[in-house]
């Protein structure tokens, strides 16, 4: 199965907030690509709302939304993180991280209560986001003679690739960016230029 090259993210941080029998649900959701990005985003939400009770979260990472994760934070098991997870898939979202700071209004909620509360005050926050499609690509470093830097241009131009950066010299040196669906097709190609070496870059 092909991994897919686009999906859905939002394009900056946005709010939503929820209201319920004196309780606040205040949602963030952002947009992150990495678990390192989310521990940075995590902490500077406790720090905006030190004195909340709560701050569960949930968020999807990767175009094929492999990496996953939900925190109650001490909440009832199943009632927040969950709820704010499925609404991040609800809206076919990934690369997106939803924290929900909740203030304690002195009287419980109960179990489906809660959930409610976490999944309205996610869906506030995303609803209140600019959704936007983004493409998946691989970076290439190619190194090749000038003599075939027309050829090369020409295999380029045909399939919309990006060029990062360049030096063109004797010995040419480029950088490209590659969507992914293309990938095989454009190294194909380039793989028939003479004297070139293609190196991928992580």
């Amino acid at each position: 199965m092909e991994r897919p090259d686009t999906y859905k993210t939002i394009k900056s941080p946005s709010e939503g907030l929820y209201k319920e029998k004196g309780s606040r649900f205040i949602a963030c959701a952002w947009p992150a690509g990495s678990e390192t990005e989310i521990k940075a985003i995590l902490d500077e939400t406790r720090r905006k709302y030190h004195d909340a009770r709560h701050h569960s979260y949930g968020y999807v990472i990767g175009a094929d939304s492999a990496i996953w994760r939900v925190n109650d934070d001490g909440e009832p098991s199943g009632t927040a993180g969950r709820p704010i997870i499925g609404q991040i898939r609800s809206f076919g979202l990934t690369n997106v991280l939803v924290v929900v700071s909740r203030y304690f209004g002195g009287k419980l909620l109960g179990a489906s209560g809660l959930a409610n509360a976490y999944k309205m005050a996610t869906r506030s926050a995303l609803s209140n986001a600019e959704i936007i499609d983004r493409i998946v690509t691989e970076s290439f470093e190619l190194k090749f003679p000038y003599s075939s830097l027309s050829t090369v241009m020409k295999i380029l131009k045909e399939y919309n690739v990006e060029q990062a950066e360049h030096t063109f010299d004797i010995e040419c040196i480029m950088v490209i960016t590659i969507r992914l669906s293309l990938k095989e097709t454009v190294l194909s190609h380039l793989s028939r230029v003479g004297n070139i070496t293609v190196d991928k870059l992580f």
